[in-house]
């Protein structure tokens, strides 16, 4: 009896640390919209994205950009509670901030919600374009 509660208790533990590894994937990788042509890089666990063209930012969650320019906005603070993770960004140069929600929908399909503060904009073709409330992402290995 004594032999089969360790046994248990073993399974337990390893299926616990199993389900944590396997989470610890969620929130990090490259995510991609077609439709606006703008992109994610996360690591939310480590905070250790390097932007290439603003290394003075230094290592971060993440950012969102626009694949045509290097304007971005950066994922200042991010708190994961299971598939959802509550992200503050703020654009480049600092002169808007917002709380938002990034969602695990399945394996290759992410959804990010405008929940307060300004409104997502980013450069397109030498003008602003405002970014829905709520955009939905893929899961891409590398970028395209």
């Amino acid at each position: 009896m004594k032999k089969t509660l360790i046994f248990l208790a073993c399974m337990a533990a390893t299926m616990t640390v199993s389900a944590q590894e396997a989470d610890s994937t969620v929130f990090k990788g490259y995510l991609y919209n077609k439709e606006f042509d703008v992109y994610m890089r996360i690591n939310f666990y480590d905070a250790d994205v390097i932007i290439s063209w603003q290394e003075v930012y230094g290592a971060l969650p993440g950012y969102l950009s626009k694949s045509d320019n290097n304007y971005c906005w950066i994922v200042t603070e991010a708190s994961v509670n299971g598939k959802t993770a509550l992200l503050e960004m703020v654009n480049d140069s600092g002169s808007d901030d917002l709380t938002a929600t990034l969602t695990q929908e399945n394996d290759s399909v992410y959804t990010l919600r405008h929940r307060s503060g300004s409104v997502m904009k980013v450069p397109e073709k030498g003008k602003w374009k405002k970014l829905p409330s709520t955009l939905t992402f893929q899961r891409r290995k590398t970028k395209k």
